[in-house]
């Protein structure tokens, strides 16, 4: 005869129940936190995110001014001035790019110490590269 179906029990709150290990050895714990955001970004505001931009004729890579566009429960989106790029060389079109609410990669506009931004060879225009 079958046995009837039980839905799992989950622990209370507080609780830790540990892991059953596959291969024997020591039982892990398993608990997440959720994440807290560092600031709270509205739309209108201006920030300063980490990203690969043009500086002169240069690609580099450092804090860029830009303002909060729009809000997602995961992300924001920031839009800039100037060209910005993907970290595979693509140029954003739009100049907006979208970061996780609590990256350490954007801040608000002025909170940060001032670092100089890397400076990434650039391609000579007539140069086409081979991939």
């Amino acid at each position: 005869m079958k046995q009837p179906v039980r839905p799992p029990v989950l622990p209370k709150t507080g609780e830790l129940k540990p892991k059953r290990s596959v291969r024997g050895g020591s039982a892990a714990y398993s608990f997440m936190r959720s994440p807290t955001a560092q600031y709270a970004f509205e739309v209108g505001d201006v920030v300063e995110a980490l990203c690969d931009h043009e500086k002169g004729s240069d690609r580099v890579r450092g804090w860029l001014k830009g303002i909060v566009v729009q809000i997602d429960n995961k992300m924001v989106a920031v839009q800039f001035r100037s060209n910005v790029f993907l970290t595979d060389g693509w140029m954003v079109p739009d100049r907006i790019l979208w970061y996780p609410t609590n990256s350490e990669q954007i801040r608000p506009a002025g909170t940060g110490k001032k670092s100089a931004p890397v400076v990434k060879k650039s391609l000579p225009k007539d140069d086409i590269p081979d991939y």
